[in-house]
C-alpha cells in the first residue's frame, strides 16, 4: 500500500487569531452553520407571512436546545458512567484532572442524537410562547437544519475527530494527528450527505408553494408536501439518521464499550428516528387542515 496515493490531513485547528484570541475551525464551522439557518429560517417566515416579532426568539431557543440535548446526549449515552459521577463537567466546559485541578476544555463530546431531541423540545416551547403551530415550525426548522448539521460534520472533519476505519479506497484521508493509516473520511461523507439533503428539501418545498389546499380537495396523496403537515419533519429526520445509520459502518466506534455491539450506539439512536421520520412523512395525509398564521 503506497500512503502517498492518499489524502494527508493535519490542518491546523485554529482557523486564525486576533490577538491571544483563537478561532478555531470548529466553532467556526458552527457559526457558520447557525448564522445560514438563522438567514434561512428569516427568509421562510417572511415568506409565509408570520408575524417578524415571533421570529426573534426563534434562534436563542433553538440554539439552548441544540447545545444543551447535544451535550446531555453524550455524557449519558456514551459516558454515563463517567458523567453522572461528575455532573458539573456535564453542565460547565471544564474537566478536573488527576491532581485536583480544573481546567477549563470547551465541550468535548456533543451527540447529534441528544441535539435533535433538544431541538423538537426547544420548538415546542417557542411554539407555546408564539402561540404558532408546532408541526409548522417544525418542518420550517426541518427544510433547513441540514445545512448546519453539514457545517458542523466538516468541523469534525478539520478536528480531525470522529474518524472513519482504516481502507484503501483511492480517496481515503490520513489523520496524521490520529495515525498514519488510509481511513474513511466519514465525517466528510456525513458532510456531503446532509448537504445534498438540504437542497431535496428546499425543492420540495419550492414545489410545494405551487399547491393549495383545492389540490387536495377530495383526494389522499400519498406525501403531504405542505409546511405544516409534518412532512420536512419526517423527510429530515429520516434522511440524516438513515444515512447515519450507513455510514457508521465505515466509522470507528467513539467509545469503547460499542465493540462489542453489532450496531453500535449511534445506529441503535437513529432507528427511532428513522421510523419516526417515516411516519411523520406518510402521516401528513392524514391532516385535516393547514396551518393558519395571521
Amino acid at each position: 500500500m503506497n500512503i502517498l496515493s492518499f489524502i494527508h490531513w493535519n490542518p491546523d485547528i485554529v482557523a486564525f487569531s486576533i490577538g491571544s484570541l483563537d478561532f478555531r475551525w470548529y466553532s467556526l464551522m458552527w457559526c457558520i452553520g447557525l448564522f445560514s439557518v438563522y438567514q434561512l429560517m428569516h427568509y421562510l417566515y417572511k415568506e409565509q407571512k408570520i408575524a417578524e416579532e415571533k421570529f426573534e426568539p426563534m434562534f436563542m431557543y433553538c440554539f439552548l436546545g441544540i447545545l444543551i440535548g447535544a451535550r446531555l446526549g453524550h455524557c449519558l449515552f456514551y459516558e454515563p458512567a463517567y458523567f453522572l459521577s461528575h455532573p458539573v463537567e456535564m453542565i460547565l466546559p471544564i474537566r478536573q484532572f488527576a491532581d485536583g485541578s480544573w481546567h477549563f476544555t470547551g465541550y468535548e463530546g456533543l451527540a447529534s442524537h441528544g441535539g435533535t431531541i433538544g431541538l423538537i423540545l426547544a420548538v415546542v416551547l417557542y411554539s407555546k410562547k408564539t402561540k404558532l403551530n408546532f408541526m409548522h415550525v417544525i418542518d420550517n426548522v426541518s427544510i433547513v437544519t441540514p445545512i448546519c448539521a453539514c457545517a458542523i460534520r466538516l468541523g469534525n472533519l478539520m478536528n480531525s475527530e470522529i474518524i472513519g476505519c482504516p481502507t484503501d479506497v483511492p480517496w481515503a484521508f490520513i489523520f496524521e494527528r490520529v495515525d498514519m493509516q488510509p481511513r474513511h473520511p466519514g465525517q466528510l461523507y456525513e458532510a456531503i450527505c446532509y448537504f445534498i439533503f438540504f437542497f431535496i428539501g428546499w425543492a420540495i418545498y419550492r414545489k410545494s408553494l405551487k399547491q393549495s389546499a383545492s389540490d387536495y380537495a377530495g383526494k389522499k396523496p400519498f406525501f403531504d408536501i405542505r409546511v405544516g403537515s409534518g412532512f420536512y419533519f419526517g423527510l429530515a429526520i429520516f434522511l440524516i439518521f438513515l444515512s447515519r445509520i450507513l455510514i457508521e459502518f465505515t466509522k470507528e466506534n467513539q467509545v469503547e464499550f460499542e465493540s462489542s455491539m453489532v450496531l453500535n450506539m449511534g445506529q441503535l439512536l437513529s432507528i427511532p428516528f428513522v421510523l419516526l421520520g417515516i411516519y411523520c412523512m406518510v402521516g401528513g395525509k392524514y391532516c385535516k387542515k393547514i396551518s393558519e398564521f395571521k
